[in-house]
């Protein structure tokens, strides 16, 4: 049960006994539930997924996915005219993973898969891979309704399971193993392609491609091809592939039936990344290029060989012209394409591209089609994972996330109120941006006006670094420029460029260039260490406060702008508090620069800490006043805490706006209280445009809020489950 205590004028450095009375149970509050960066907002059961690396096209327009990972297990979907239809299942989780081809014929979808034994808990022959081993493979699916296996049956795992009924068993018999390998040395699939009478699967490990009777699954042949890649069949039965898939200058190869090498493919430019390749029914070969360009290139034939014919897409993608604008065929990390028999092109994108592993679920994935003269027919969003949202404080309709910006019209319809427009890491003009070098997704976003300019400091899902960018409109769009960088422990930036060993460092862009330039960094000198804890926050005066676990809580002073316009931190520039009572452990700290007060969360030793919720924000929340001068608490009180109830009723995100305090709990719920007493004013729960539902709030500042000038409070909390950053629209009753 959830309790409730207030203590007035307590001072910070005695201990404090508390008095417990019995809750209410909260009242529900009245907002409106709405979301930004997905198509869909699960109020119909549909989203778009978080990644898509590969696709395939079916005559009739279907297009069917794959990716390593969907939070939700959508990582192998199928849509069709700006609609999901479904999504394959057994891909995700519980020994099942996805990968990163797919092909189709007239009867079934062939989908790159992954199975491991979730590190030997899962034991059947046949069924999981022995402890150690992974396999990787095809499962094959009706291509009607891709739920449903569509098992072969002369596999030794086939027989061993024929009358097996069990779920698992029966995906087993649809399940044909290309590679069984050791854990740690995965060797994915790289490309499908299928008629009626073969599938062919390119094996990019072992440098070959084989091929499979597309009925019985039984392997007919195989010839050799160095790393290929993705592959497409043409209508005489030869094979164009993509090779040297993983190098940094990958090549088409036109292949004969017998496997024969041919010699009229294209030559590709020197600065070309081709991740994609298709045919269309002119015999065109369409060419995905992710490399600067960031276009679809279309080859004929010409004499003897392939000639490039014309291309779709600007030139350039994303990063031409307004840098980080997006808008039809302006691509931006392509994955796929293929084509239809009308002659639409499908393109796939997610903002990175299909060799970058986990980062391309944080990036955003699209799904766009394309008339056959150029114009957009319709498009599919899943942009943000593992992501909040911050007003920008410059822009009130402007909100950023981790590496994006969206604008809202909210006198839209829930779901219709925000529009993509800004994708900020520039990947070809900032390459040191830690957004690629760090952690596998951007960062959760706190935005602040400094000096008359906006900053965007982004905090990793585990809290260990911060993240700060500027901006330059005229010189780089909506790019978000590298400015510095707080680092905690060594291992998570041990990718970072020119860094000095270990953790405990800041790095300044001193030279405006964006990047990571040794002679930049300045090691921590003094005794006290930010490293470890779960609390950022950075105030409206720009000064950042890190929140250690049993060391007290630091502030890091803001030094004003450089030449360059970075905000300036130095360790000399560093006060640490201690712990206040009561408190034993500390969790968040959130502080109010214009009034002077501070918000502290964490545990006390008659409510300690729990390792199994490691997460969270603690159980107690206290606000003191006068905390630079004469801190004092104003009040205590109980936050949500029932590990037993289903689900979890626990805190995991605060923030402080206007005159209300927002927690959030793990589900999604948000409770709101007034800053000034600490009572619960009532909770936000998702509403029927949502579904009634929230993914896990996985991060440790997966809230924010904002107070409109005409009093109404637009909230944010990180979604995990379906690609979007949920909003709530909560106007308080007088």
């Amino acid at each position: 049960m959830r309790r409730t205590g207030f203590f007035l004028c307590i001072a910070l450095g005695l201990s404090l006994s508390v008095t417990h009375a019995e809750a209410a149970p909260s009242r529900v509050l009245d907002a409106k539930s709405s979301w930004i960066g997905n198509t869909f907002g699960f109020g119909n059961g549909a989203w778009t997924q978080i990644n898509i690396t590969a696709i395939a096209v079916a005559p009739d327009g279907r297009v069917f996915t794959n990716s390593p990972w969907d939070e939700s297990g959508a990582e192998a979907s199928v849509y069709r005219d700006g609609q999901m239809l479904g999504y394959a299942g057994g891909t995700h989780g519980w020994g099942a993973a996805g990968g990163n081809a797919v092909a189709v014929n007239s009867r079934y979808v062939y989908v790159a898969v992954g199975v491991g034994n979730e590190k030997g808990r899962l034991v059947k022959e046949g069924v999981w891979p022995r402890s150690g081993r992974h396999w990787i493979g095809v499962t094959r699916r009706d291509i009607g309704d891709m739920k449903r296996p569509a098992p072969f049956e002369d596999g030794i795992a086939q027989k061993a399971l024929a009358n097996d009924k069990d779920s698992r068993a029966v995906l087993a018999r649809s399940f044909l193993t290309i590679n069984d390998t050791p854990d740690d040395a995965r060797q994915d699939i790289g490309g499908l392609a299928a008629s009626d009478a073969l599938l062919y699967v390119a094996n990019t490990s072992q440098d070959r491609i084989e091929l499979y009777d597309a009925a019985s699954m039984q392997k007919k042949s195989q010839w050799s091809a160095p790393q290929p890649g993705r592959i497409a069949l043409g209508a005489d039965g030869s094979l164009w592939a993509i090779v040297e898939s993983r190098g940094e200058h990958p090549r088409v190869v036109h292949y004969g039936a017998s496997g024969q090498t041919l010699s009229d493919a294209p030559r590709l430019a020197a600065d070309s990344m081709a991740v994609d390749i298709a045919l269309d029914k002119q015999g065109r070969v369409l060419v995905a290029d992710n490399g600067p360009r960031q276009q679809v290139l279309f080859f004929a034939k010409e004499g003897s060989v392939y000639r490039e014919s014309s291309a779709l897409g600007e030139r350039g993608g994303i990063f031409s012209g307004v840098a980080g604008k997006p808008g039809p065929r302006r691509f931006n990390g392509l994955t796929g394409v293929g084509v239809d028999a009308a002659g639409n092109v499908y393109v796939s994108a997610n903002g990175i591209g299909t060799h970058d592993g986990p980062i391309g679920a944080g990036l955003g994935a699209t799904l766009e089609s394309y008339a056959p003269d150029g114009t957009l027919r319709w498009q599919m969003q899943g942009l943000l994972f593992v992501d909040g949202a911050w007003i920008d404080p410059g822009r009130p309709d402007s909100v950023y996330t981790g590496n994006k910006r969206f604008e809202l019209d909210l006198s839209k319809p829930a779901g219709q109120e925000w529009k993509y427009a800004g994708f900020l890491s520039g990947r070809f003009r900032y390459p040191d941006d830690p957004v690629f070098h760090v952690d596998q997704w951007p960062g959760l976003p706190i935005a602040r006006r400094l000096d008359g300019r906006t900053f965007l400091y982004l905090t990793d899902m585990y809290a260990d670094h911060l993240k700060i960018y500027r901006f330059d409109a005229k010189r780089d769009g909506e790019l978000a420029i590298p400015s510095g960088f707080i680092a905690g422990r060594p291992r998570p930036v041990q990718n970072v460029p020119n860094r000095p060993e270990g953790g405990e460092w800041i790095w300044r862009d001193q030279n405006g260039d964006g990047r990571f330039d040794t002679g930049e960094f300045q090691r921590n000198p003094g005794a006290a260490r930010i490293t470890g804890g779960w609390g950022w926050w950075v105030d409206i005066k720009g000064d950042i406060w890190r929140t250690s676990d049993v060391k007290g809580i630091h502030r890091l002073r803001y030094g004003g702008l450089d030449k360059q316009g970075n905000p300036v931190y130095d360790y000399a520039n560093m006060q640490t508090y201690p712990v206040p009572a009561p408190f034993t452990e500390l969790r968040r700290a959130v502080y109010d620069a214009a009034s002077d007060t501070m918000y502290v969360t964490g545990y006390t030793a008659d409510e300690p800490y729990d390792r199994r919720y490691w997460k969270e924000v603690g159980r107690r929340f206290v606000r003191y006043d006068h905390w630079s001068s004469d801190a004092r608490a104003r009040y205590s009180i109980d936050l949500p805490w029932d590990t037993q109830a289903k689900p979890l009723s626990t805190v995991i995100g605060i923030t402080v706006e206007g005159q209300y305090v927002f927690a959030v709990e793990p589900v999604g719920d948000v409770h709101v209280y007034d800053k000034d007493s600490g009572r619960e004013v009532g909770v936000i729960k998702p509403g029927a445009e949502v579904g009634h539902a929230s993914g896990w709030v996985d991060v440790p500042n997966g809230v924010s809020a904002h107070r409109r000038g005409n009093g109404e409070y637009l909230v944010f909390v990180e979604e995990d489950a379906r690609g979007k950053v949920m909003m709530y629209r909560w106007t308080p009753q007088s």
